[in-house]
């Protein structure tokens, strides 16, 4: 399958959200195969189709407002985001569908070091026990998805603090660090692992649907 995987490091969130919108559009026009895009951002709160400014508990800092589902969310160190500007044909053009293959991409990495993560009723997401570890928000434009996933590896979790994260307590979201302890994995070694579970799903995904 021609998956390009681009790894762009520690970048601020609005220079890459320039650069994902640009994708969209030659991916629209099959100018660039499908794409996952892995980073690392600066410290910054976003704000999803469904926001609710309630959620803002500190009302100094700053939100992005973006084209994603959901509601707000944080970024920053110590969390792999990953971006998939995919094509959607034919019957693949099944958000829901979509979401939950991104849902399998997460607890499928996930398993590989160790930790056993699923669905929970309080909504899209993947959680341990009740506790959030990765948060997922899309957009679509043309059929070609952006935004993507978040997966909280090595994050501060008290920069949870100034929002209610998607909805829920702060105190609700967790870290593969506070899970794993010292046998925790780096961002890069949580990349590689991610990016193969998501060319796997995304090859599979697609010819379920061809």
């Amino acid at each position: 399958m021609n998956l390009q995987v681009l790894d762009l490091g520690h970048q601020p969130y609005l220079k890459t959200l320039q650069r994902m919108r640009e994708m969209v559009q030659l991916r629209a026009r099959d100018e660039i195969p499908d794409c996952l895009l892995l980073v690392e951002h600066d410290p910054v709160v976003t704000a999803g189709r469904r926001a609710d400014p309630s959620d803002v508990l500190d009302p100094g800092i700053e939100v992005v407002e973006i084209e994603r589902g959901g509601r707000h969310t944080y970024h920053g160190p110590g969390q792999l985001v990953a971006y998939p500007i995919c094509k959607l044909e034919g019957r693949a053009r099944d958000l829901h569908a979509f979401l939950h293959l991104l849902e399998d991409v997460l607890i499928a990495c996930l398993a590989e070091f160790g930790i056993q993560a699923g669905r929970n009723e309080l909504g899209t997401g993947v959680y341990v026990e009740g506790r959030k570890i990765a948060s997922i928000g899309i957009a679509v434009r043309r059929w070609v998805t952006y935004h993507g996933l978040a997966l909280n590896v090595r994050t501060e979790l008290s920069a949870f603090r100034a929002i209610r994260p998607c909805g829920i307590s702060a105190e609700l979201m967790t870290t593969m660090a506070w899970e794993l302890g010292d046998k925790a994995p780096t961002l890069p070694q949580v990349a590689g692992v991610l990016s193969q579970c998501f060319r796997e799903a995304l090859e599979e995904y697609k010819m379920r649907r061809a």
